[in-house]
């Protein structure tokens, strides 16, 4: 879960969660994202963001007012 607070949703708090699911999404999915790239030549930058955003929508959100 993360919590947030109502009025903190300004670009840095977004890029923060944005960094997280990144480093989540890497530390998960990272070698075999890698695998795919070798085996597709997909650009593995492109790859590793698109899951990051998809990773964000997996989160339980609590915002505190």
């Amino acid at each position: 879960m993360i919590y947030i607070k109502f009025q903190d949703l300004s670009e840095e708090k977004q890029e923060e969660l944005l960094q997280v699911s990144r480093e989540h999404v890497t530390h998960l999915f990272g070698e075999s994202i890698k695998k795919y790239v070798e085996e597709t030549g997909a650009d593995y930058e492109k790859l590793i963001d698109e899951e990051m955003i998809k990773n964000l929508y997996s989160y339980s959100y609590v915002f505190n007012i």
